[in-house]
């Protein structure tokens, strides 16, 4: 891996630009990923792990090829040759993939754009999803995905927004993405509302201890 991308992939707590990317990134609703030149993830946002029912940090290390499936093999040949040649510009993939909590297949267009110091060999790639939307029967109101789950149970037994995030790999910022989410489509407000919910609707289990997803 090379420096660029070695860059993206460890975290600096000393340098606030690093830093504010990561932030950045976790608030923006789009799917988005920067990988290695050969399709390997570094970082996720929780809108593209969403995409899998995960958490952003279980993205890390799988390639995008082994989590999209493209269309037309062509598509990529483009994305590899301009690579070699060191050229910069965006390049559409449509692509295909089953997954999530209800592994519906589903279907967008991935755009990936070399990005990094132009004199670095090979780039990173920034990779976006946009999601084209199919006719399919809407997730229960009730429903949660596991990351969900996972998020209320810890905050069931007390867990603070970071110490949350750590366990699931998420950013505070991440975790409160989750948790914006549930509050709206649950329509309720604050943390207790929403665990007081989620045994309610069944998402936890009310026999457990520590609280754990039904």
């Amino acid at each position: 891996m090379d420096d660029c991308t070695d860059d993206l992939a460890a975290p600096h707590s000393g340098d606030p630009w690093h830093n504010y990317f990561l932030i950045l990134l976790d608030r923006i609703p789009t799917p988005i990923a920067v990988c290695r030149s050969d399709g390997v993830v570094l970082i996720a946002n929780p809108a593209m792990a969403a995409q899998w029912g995960a958490a952003p940090g279980q993205l890390r290390g799988r390639n995008l090829l082994d989590l999209f499936k493209p269309r037309a093999q062509e598509q990529l040949l483009r994305i590899e040759e301009a690579l070699r040649l060191g050229r910069r510009s965006r390049y559409p993939v449509e692509v295909h993939w089953r997954a999530g909590a209800d592994g519906a297949g589903r279907e967008g267009e991935l755009t990936v754009d070399p990005v990094g110091d132009p004199s670095g060999q090979p780039p990173a790639l920034l990779a976006v999803l946009r999601v084209r939307e199919t006719a399919r029967p809407a997730a229960p109101p009730g429903a949660a995905s596991p990351v969900e789950a996972r998020i209320l149970a810890l905050a069931a037994g007390g867990a603070t927004t970071a110490s949350i995030g750590t366990a699931l790999g998420l950013t505070v910022d991440g975790v409160n993405y989750h948790l914006t989410r549930l509050a709206r489509r649950w329509r309720v407000q604050g943390r207790t509302a929403l665990v007081a919910k989620a045994y309610v609707l069944g998402v936890l289990s009310p026999e457990a201890w520590p609280p754990a997803p039904a």
